[in-house]
């Protein structure tokens, strides 16, 4: 059995598309969704209809979060904001109800998933070194965890002490412990501008980390046609 897990898909339709059809070339027969499927891009809705149709687990983002409010997003930055205000109004009452009764973690099988943390996951803290990886590390109890957040892929490993790798690849062992990061589908913010994904291989007892070519221009134009900030678009080709 393998895993297709994948996050911050962020309305990115052509990679979210992408990334599902590569999973299914690796033999992928399972899904599961770490968050922020909504916000930046111009195809939300369509995004929501294909997880949904995959009845996959799924947790809350951020993003998904600020999509069902009606408060002010002044905390928000400018980009941010201006993409979220453009959610908010293209989300139909149906789309709504489905983020908003999305939980903040899961299990999945004998795996845990959460969008940011595992200590504050509301809070929507931001692991960016090992040290930010021990605080989850001490809430989770599944050897393997899954999350997003900073799209950025990375593992952490905590066996005698927490680190993170460089390698793609992971064999799990027995008695250490994986947070791992599956980076973004629909936004990578690593200088890498392809999707990202990772494929959790039950049997072999492996986890790796996909880069996926997408149409990129494709929806780089449908956010400037959709009259989002044009930065939205750039940013993608620059994975920032």
């Amino acid at each position: 059995m393998k895993y297709a897990i994948f996050g911050d898909i962020h309305a990115n339709l052509e990679a979210f598309e992408a990334v599902l059809e590569h999973a299914e070339q690796q033999g992928c027969t399972e899904h599961v969704c770490t968050g922020d499927i909504v916000g930046y891009a111009a195809n939300p809705g369509e995004c929501l209809a294909k997880v949904r149709e995959l009845g996959c687990p799924v947790v809350k983002g951020n993003h998904d979060e600020e999509a069902i409010l009606t408060t002010s997003l002044d905390g928000l930055n400018p980009l941010a904001k201006q993409a979220m205000e453009w959610t908010r109004e293209h989300l139909n009452p149906e789309e709504q109800d489905f983020l908003r009764n999305l939980k903040l973690v899961r299990q999945v099988r004998d795996f845990t998933i959460v969008h940011a943390t595992l200590d504050t996951p509301g809070s929507w803290t931001y692991v960016t070194n090992k040290f930010d990886a021990m605080a989850s590390f001490s809430y989770q109890f599944t050897q393997l965890c899954f999350y997003g957040h900073t799209h950025t892929p990375r593992i952490y490993i905590k066996g005698d002490s927490v680190e993170p790798i460089e390698e793609t690849t992971v064999n799990l062992e027995m008695g250490r412990k994986y947070f791992i990061n599956v980076g973004s589908a629909g936004q990578p913010r690593d200088g890498d501008w392809r999707a990202s994904y990772a494929i959790y291989d039950v049997e072999e007892q492996t986890v790796s980390i996909q880069r996926i070519d997408y149409d990129i221009q494709k929806a780089q134009d449908k956010i400037i046609a959709a009259g989002l900030p044009e930065m939205l678009a750039h940013r993608l080709s620059l994975g920032k």
